[in-house]
């Protein structure tokens, strides 16, 4: 009876793997062409539309057919977060991202809601850049990009304003184009090294003109409740946000763990050390604690796979890539020292949610990919496209003491 009762417990066992094995989930790709509506809307403010160009090659995505996400942002448990804004047709996401974080982070400390403005941070770190790009005799990046924690540096030394005190929008433009503004300071700037005209007053003050006539001169004082405010008045008597409270987070097999470093990629072009790597699961432990603890998350990756698409507003990892349990520290250092993960996008998670037992995160994403869809301004980024693809990250200290207890300063 106990042989015969074996061989019965095998074959069910056998039977039900090969049914699992059956019915386990495959994904598909298809080809579609590439499409942004409202990337070219605002290409068609900013100048007449060109003549028609080729038909695009067709790229290869995957199919969200059957794919089980959140049907709308309303089925996320949510923190407060003002409405998306669009980057336009600009590298500013670094900056929207982390602003959009820090005005959570204001309300999640003291209850205020506030909107700060972007392109006063982006006129500064522009500055900055060029500083040491002179300092550097060419040597440094001078790119549209940069990092989250560049808003932390930007405010330090400059301090912040509202939104509405200084939006870089003249002449009633609705949307950013910043496509003549950076063609023409890096213009001046390779002038400049071909030249040697290493003067370092001259330098930024060219740049601060060209950056004037594109965005406006940023505002010396604001006027908060008829109170003249300076920028870094404002910072400390209406923003109050302890800056140094927040940790940049990393995830990379090459770089020891436990140890503050350096994110070596372009838009790191000050070379911050101040990145804590950590193992991938701490680093999705941390978000999971985060946004079930009534915190947001700063994140940012790579935004070029073909599971994430904007018309569906999805972002998942297809299995013809890899599957999702076979996703861990190898699989994603692979892609990034193979150059198929790159540093070149960040967004703002403001909710989750469940399904199948895997976390969903909404995302606030100042992207124009992300105004394609249902959703206007939000992805929803299944847990293992974060686990992959996702490579830094900005909390609040209090989520990470356990981290930070390991990391000799």
């Amino acid at each position: 009876m106990k042989g015969y009762a074996l061989c019965a417990l095998v074959c069910l066992c056998a039977a039900t793997a090969t049914v699992s094995a059956q019915t386990a989930r495959k994904d598909t790709a298809v080809f579609t062409a590439p499409k942004n509506e409202f990337l070219e809307t605002i290409r068609r403010e900013s100048a007449p539309p060109a003549a028609k160009a080729e038909k695009p090659r067709k790229e290869l995505r995957m199919s969200f057919a059957g794919v089980h996400a959140p049907a709308a942002v309303a089925d996320f448990t949510q923190q407060w977060h003002n409405p998306p804004v669009s980057q336009g047709l600009s590298g500013m996401c670094w900056c929207f991202s982390a602003t959009s974080y820090f005005e959570s982070e204001v309300k999640r400390l003291s209850g205020r809601e506030l909107k700060l403005s972007e392109l006063y941070t982006v006129y500064w770190e522009y500055i900055e850049k060029a500083r040491e790009y002179v300092r550097t005799r060419g040597e440094s990046e001078f790119g549209e990009g940069s990092e989250s924690n560049a808003v932390v540096r930007i405010w330090k030394k400059y301090g912040i304003v509202p939104g509405a005190a200084y939006t870089g929008l003249l002449g009633g433009k609705k949307y950013h184009d910043h496509t003549a503004l950076f063609a023409e300071m890096r213009a001046y700037l390779t002038g400049v090294r071909t030249q040697s005209a290493w003067n370092e007053e001259t330098v930024l003050g060219t740049i601060r003109g060209i950056l004037d006539h594109y965005l406006g001169a940023p505002p010396a004082t604001v006027q908060v409740d008829g109170v003249a405010m300076t920028p870094q008045q404002y910072l400390a008597g209406v923003v109050r946000l302890n800056l140094d409270d927040y940790v940049e987070i990393m995830s990379l097999m090459e770089l020891p763990s436990y140890a503050r470093v350096e994110y070596a990629v372009p838009d790191n072009w000050w070379h911050s050390r101040d990145y804590c790597n950590v193992p991938l699961d701490d680093f999705m432990r941390v978000i999971r604690k985060a946004v079930r603890g009534g915190h947001t998350v700063c994140i940012g990756g790579d935004t070029s796979e073909p599971g994430l698409e904007g018309h569906s507003g999805l972002a998942v990892i297809p299995t013809f890539d890899i599957p999702p349990d076979a996703i861990d520290e190898s699989a994603r250092e692979f892609r990034f020292s193979n150059g198929t993960t790159g540093d070149d996008h960040g967004i703002h998670i403001v909710g989750y949610a469940e399904r199948d037992g895997k976390d969903w995160y909404l995302v606030k994403d100042s992207g124009s990919g992300s105004r394609n869809n249902m959703h206007p301004g939000y992805y929803f980024y299944r847990e293992d496209y974060v686990k992959l693809k996702m490579l830094t990250l900005t909390v609040h200290r209090d989520l990470v003491k356990d981290i930070l207890a390991k990391i000799a300063e």
